[in-house]
Formats: structure tokens, C-alpha cells, sequence
């Protein structure tokens, strides 16, 4: 039997935020994954080692969870006025399919830090020290983000002493700006509340009629009452996935809001749709001990958010959705913005199981309509390792 080779292909392990992917450089990629299609689908799924069967990710770079389970592509931006052009896959664990309909909030605090490393970004864009703007536009979604990245001896400097609960360690603060953020995801028409409506009334077969708030921000993120579907909205994680019918009912509701937004045509294609959109559900502030251990008072908050990611509740907030939550708060009216307690606001701290976060926005009425110029938070990243990741040739 005649044996193939490994090919290796130069990339980075970066943690940005609560999540770690593996970066490449476009230019880096073999000449067939350059483009999007099969032969891209194929290089990714086989470095991050999918599909596995036994969900564990053992033959690849992924760690067997939504958060692990991730690759990024970056190039040179051909846009005006952008400095790189970054696209997110999310690998799936146990199918065999890159899921590319939506962006990863917290990776994109590592977008900025490994462009310039990669020599990505014009150097006279670059101070030795102080703080780099790197313009990013996000493909997925065709949106502008805004990184804002601390600089040292003319090198990124990734240590510090920001905290960001659900990292374990401290890091180098990295601002993000998500540039009007309503995505403008396919059959939604590029509204910000596809419905037309703040809160609609949901029909979930097997549910019941849900109150739900359907937003198009940071990510299409379908939001519930919590105490509506059983919750209280202190849950952590063991709570909600060790119970399958707990899972299953989150994934009918997910199903229905999808079609409801638009964003599917029919409740089978949401099986090949894991990323987008989004469930959450929410309460007002109670006191509850984090996963970490940390007590978080009721006073610490505002409100309290649980939300769901390929089919699993996430162990901290994924950043897209942090930019929906911070989006619908400011908005009066909607479910996230009465969980707050109701009334204009430009920021909103949330309570998650990992601990809490911090989001502003800015809203505004225009032409009748509800319109966010841009979403604000920090994150953290660092470089985990580069160098080369290898897989078959035969891929």
C-alpha cells in the first residue's frame, strides 16, 4: 500500500476572548483552498479533526467544544479604507461541515493582534508603542470592526492585567468596535429586527407561544424569557447539557425563530445551520455562584443571560452575541432591555456563567426604525503557538 505524505501549512493557535482557533494567512493556504468550496471545507474539518464520531477531536487542533472548535482565515483587504479581510469557520464536531453563515465575536480580538504579527498590516499604520488601529472587515457578515491593539517595542503586546471572566489568566486589553453591527444575514433584508417587531409571539410545537425578541446584531440571536421555559437564568452548564430533551427543546425553539427571521426556508435546513442564529434566554439580576467559583451578587449586574452555541450552553458569552445583548438593551422594549430593568441605556454589564461582561452601544430611532452605530467591548488574545499545522496529503 502505497503511503502519503504530510503536507504542512504555516499557522497560529490563538486564544481571543473565551474562544481558540486555529489563524491562517490566505496566501498561506495550499493553492485549491485559497477559494471557498469543497477543498477548503476539507483542509479545515481535517486540521481541526472533524467529523469525529466520538466528539472528542483527538486527531486534530480542536478541543472538542464550540469554543475550541474553530479557523480563521486573514489577507491583505482589496476594500478601501480596510486593513485585512477576516473570515470565520466554525468547524462542526461530529458532522462534516464548516459552518460559515455567521461571525465569532471573540476570535475577532485575535484578528488584529495576528495581522500585524503576520505582517498583514502596513508598518506605518503600526506605532512602536501606544495603541494600533487595525480596520477589519469581516466577511461573513460584511461588516467593519475596529481593533484597537496595545503596542510594545514595536511588538503586540499580549501580557497584562485585564481580567475577562472565563479566562483564566490575565492579558493585554484589546478594544473591539463592531461598526454597525445589524447583520444583513441572507432572506433577513438587512433589518435589525427582521419581524418588523421588538417582541414577537413565537409558536413552538411541543413549547408553546414564546415571547421572543429576534435581533440581527453582532449575530442573528433569537432571546426568551427565561422563567418562560422553566429557568431561572443562574444555570450553568451541567445544568442544561447533560439533559438532552433540555437540548432538544432549545433546538425546536432555535428552529422556529430561524424560519420566523428568515434566515431559513424550512425547518430541515437547520440542521446544515448550527452557528446561526443564536438562542438566549434572560432574567432580571439574581445572586449565583459562577463555574470559577466566584459569587456574583445580584447588585453586580443588570441582567442575567444564558445563551446556547452549536447546540450546547456556552460556558462564558460568545462576543457576537455579547454585541446582540448590548444592541437589544439599548433598545427599550425588547426582552433584553426589560430584563435590565427597562429605559434608555448605553451600556449594560450581564451576568454569564463564567462570571460577568461589560457591552455598550448606541441606538438610535431613524426613519422610524432602530439603528446602532457600533457595539463596544474588551477582550483579551494571545499567541497559544506557531509555527506549522500538518494533515494528509491525500486531503
Amino acid at each position: 500500500m502505497a503511503h502519503q505524505p504530510q503536507i504542512r501549512i504555516p499557522a497560529t493557535y490563538m486564544r481571543g476572548g473565551t474562544s481558540k482557533g486555529v489563524f491562517f494567512r490566505l496566501q498561506d493556504l495550499p493553492d485549491a483552498a485559497q477559494m471557498p468550496g469543497a477543498a477548503r471545507d476539507a483542509l479545515l474539518l481535517r486540521v481541526i479533526g472533524s467529523p469525529d464520531p466520538y466528539g472528542k477531536q483527538i486527531d486534530g487542533m480542536g478541543g472538542a467544544t464550540s469554543s475550541t472548535s474553530k479557523t480563521v482565515i486573514v489577507g491583505k483587504s482589496s476594500r478601501p479604507d480596510h486593513d485585512v479581510d477576516y473570515l470565520f469557520g466554525q468547524v462542526s464536531i461530529d458532522k462534516p461541515f464548516v459552518d460559515w453563515s455567521g461571525n465569532c465575536g471573540n476570535l475577532s480580538a485575535a484578528v488584529g493582534p495576528f495581522a500585524i504579527g503576520a505582517g498583514l498590516v502596513d508598518a506605518s499604520r503600526i506605532p512602536r508603542d501606544g495603541v494600533a488601529t487595525v480596520r477589519i472587515w469581516q466577511a461573513n457578515i460584511g461588516k467593519t470592526i475596529i481593533a484597537h491593539v496595545p503596542m510594545t517595542n514595536g511588538a503586540v503586546q499580549e501580557t497584562g492585567d485585564f481580567e475577562l471572566d472565563g479566562v483564566t489568566f490575565p492579558a493585554a486589553e484589546v478594544q473591539l468596535e463592531f461598526m454597525d453591527p445589524a447583520a444583513e444575514e441572507d432572506g433577513a433584508g438587512g433589518s435589525m429586527f427582521p419581524t418588523g417587531n421588538l417582541v414577537d409571539d413565537l409558536d413552538v410545537p411541543g413549547v408553546g407561544t414564546l415571547k421572543a425578541t429576534m435581533i440581527n446584531a453582532g449575530i442573528p440571536t433569537i432571546f426568551v424569557n427565561a422563567e418562560a421555559i422553566g429557568y431561572k437564568g443562574t444555570e450553568l452548564q451541567d445544568a442544561i447539557n447533560s439533559d438532552e430533551k433540555a437540548l432538544a427543546m432549545f433546538e425546536t425553539i432555535r428552529a422556529h425563530g430561524a424560519l420566523r427571521m428568515g434566515l431559513i426556508k424550512n425547518l430541515d435546513e437547520i440542521a446544515t445551520r448550527q452557528h446561526t442564529p443564536k438562542i438566549a434566554f434572560v432574567a432580571r439580576p439574581a445572586d449565583y455562584v459562577s463555574s470559577s467559583g466566584k459569587r456574583i451578587n445580584a447588585g453586580d449586574v443588570d441582567l442575567l443571560v444564558r445563551a446556547m452555541s452549536m447546540g450546547k450552553l456556552h460556558h462564558a458569552m460568545m462576543g457576537t452575541a455579547a454585541v446582540a445583548i448590548g444592541t437589544a438593551a439599548a433598545i427599550p422594549g425588547t426582552l433584553v432591555n426589560l430584563a435590565a430593568g427597562g429605559g434608555e441605556r448605553e451600556a449594560v454589564r450581564f451576568g454569564h456563567p463564567s462570571g460577568t461582561l461589560r457591552v455598550g452601544a448606541e441606538a438610535a430611532l431613524a426613519g422610524g426604525e432602530w439603528v446602532v452605530k457600533k457595539a463596544v467591548m474588551s477582550r483579551s488574545a494571545r499567541v497559544l503557538m506557531e509555527g506549522w499545522v500538518r494533515v494528509p496529503a491525500a486531503v
